[in-house]
Order: structure tokens, then C-alpha cells, then sequence
């Protein structure tokens, strides 16, 4: 691996951010420094954070931003479940971004124990 960039999870979490951003922006604007916000920024981070993590160099300190980058994922399914509950996401579009953002979920628990050596 040359680069965290020829990581399938990082170029997963890469898309699930342009599919966050595309589906917030039919969001009521009253929720743009709201949920709209918080979204966007949490889903940035995930990707964001497997990058820095990668950067540090440090096996201790790549496996302390993967799991940043796991709760940010977490936080990013609750507040999808709040905009579906709020309406803000139609059924379809919240299964769809929600079993992608499990998939993350589930290679970043891999690639956790595989760099750990569990």
C-alpha cells in the first residue's frame, strides 16, 4: 500500500461524503447550521481522520484516529436516523446511506484488528 488514498474504506468514506452533502442539501434551510452542518462534518471527518491517522506515522496513533474516525461514523447514523425521523430523508435514501455507512463500519473494525494483530 502506497498511500492511504489505495485504501477501499478510505475511498468508501470518500463517497459516502458526497452522498451526505448531496442528499442534505434539499434540508429546510432553517437546520443549515443544524443537522445539515453536523452531518456534513462528521461525515468529513471519517475520511479526514483515516488520512491523518495514516499520516502520523505511529502504529499506536493510526489505530487512536481509525477508531476517531469509527465514532464520527457513529454519531454520522444517528443523525441520519434523527433527519429520517424529521423527514428530511426520504426511506430509500436513508437504508441506502445507512447500510454504506455500515460497510465503512465493518472494514474499519477489520482494519483495526488486522493492524492490531487480533
Amino acid at each position: 500500500m502506497k498511500s492511504y488514498r489505495d485504501l477501499k474504506v478510505w475511498q468508501k468514506g470518500m463517497d459516502l461524503v458526497t452522498e451526505i452533502y448531496c442528499n442534505t442539501k434539499s434540508f429546510p434551510d432553517d437546520e443549515r447550521y443544524g443537522l445539515t452542518s453536523q452531518l456534513r462534518r462528521c461525515s468529513v471527518s471519517v475520511p479526514a481522520n483515516m488520512a491523518e491517522g495514516y499520516g502520523r506515522n505511529s502504529t499506536k496513533d493510526y489505530i487512536r484516529f481509525l477508531r476517531i474516525a469509527n465514532g464520527s461514523l457513529y454519531e454520522m447514523q444517528t443523525l441520519l436516523e434523527i433527519a429520517h425521523n424529521l423527514e428530511f430523508v426520504s426511506s430509500d435514501a436513508f437504508s441506502n446511506l445507512y447500510e454504506k455507512s455500515r460497510e465503512i463500519e465493518r472494514m474499519l473494525g477489520s482494519l483495526i484488528r488486522k493492524i492490531n494483530g487480533n
